[in-house]
């Protein structure tokens, strides 16, 4: 079986004693090919470096992180639209959006960054990975404006079927990650009634470990783990989840 696992940060520090080590177990794994996203200007040239040692299986997105706006936000912005121009192999701006967990503080400038680079994004026809914490009544109000004009997935979906409709009629899929899989967690329920089709898988790791792991350091290893649990919850076979989510992968990011 074959998966992607959409939504990686290998390059975090918390991968730097074992880095190769993690991503050959994934590979092992099944898990053939990765996206990592963009966070700031800081984690730039290792996500390049990573990237350019796998190609052909790591995929690059752009983008400035909500949780990296801050009083320097113009500068770190116009760094993720001028690498965005400059560099011309990302399959995706991203990842981008909003997050009021930690603080508000800036929520205003987080605004008018996510938009220019939703903009940037409908100008060069890319789709969008989309970070939402904390904030989705005035994420889903923000995004109503693009409804028809791009593509792309809310990454980390743990909503409700309610949340989900709203994200299925902008027209974005959504990505199921470890959190699928702990106890009483109610998006189990919801993928229930998610159509297969509107699924990628992903890990975010090195954050939200699935079970049996929880407590450890994440890494795409675990994307098997992820789609067992949904193709228990729907009640198909475990080839069908991986056969489908990795289409789904591959049309939306053109792999």
């Amino acid at each position: 079986m074959r998966f992607i696992d959409t939504h990686t940060h290998p390059y975090d520090e918390a991968f730097d004693e074992d880095r190769s080590e993690a991503l050959q177990r994934a590979l092992d794994a099944g898990v053939e090919r990765w996206i990592f996203p963009g966070i700031d200007s800081s984690t730039y040239k290792i996500q390049r470096e990573l990237a350019t040692c796998y190609t052909g299986t790591a995929f690059m997105a752009m983008g400035l992180h909500p949780t990296s706006v801050s009083s320097n936000w113009r500068k770190e912005l116009e760094f993720a639209l001028r690498k965005l121009e400059e560099d011309g192999d990302y399959v995706a701006v991203g990842e981008i959006g909003l997050d009021g967990y930690w603080s508000r503080e800036f929520i205003n400038e987080q605004k008018q960054v996510l938009e220019a680079q939703l903009d940037y994004a409908v100008k060069k026809s890319l789709p969008v990975i989309i970070h939402e914490r904390s904030t989705t009544e005035e994420m889903l109000d923000l995004m109503e404006k693009y409804r028809g004009k791009l593509s792309g997935v809310f990454h980390a979906f743990t909503g409700s079927i309610e949340t989900y409709r709203r994200i299925r009629r902008l027209g974005f899929k959504v990505g199921i990650g470890g959190v699928v899989t702990f106890k009483n967690a109610g998006v189990a329920k919801t993928v229930v009634e998610i159509p297969l089709e509107e699924i990628l898988l992903e890990t975010d790791s090195p954050w939200l470990t699935p079970a049996p792991h929880r407590g450890t350091r994440n890494e795409s290893s675990y994307i098997p783990l992820i789609a067992n649990k949904i193709a228990e919850c729907k009640n198909i076979p475990l080839s069908q989840v991986a056969a489908v989510t990795t289409r789904n992968a591959e049309e939306l990011f053109k792999l």
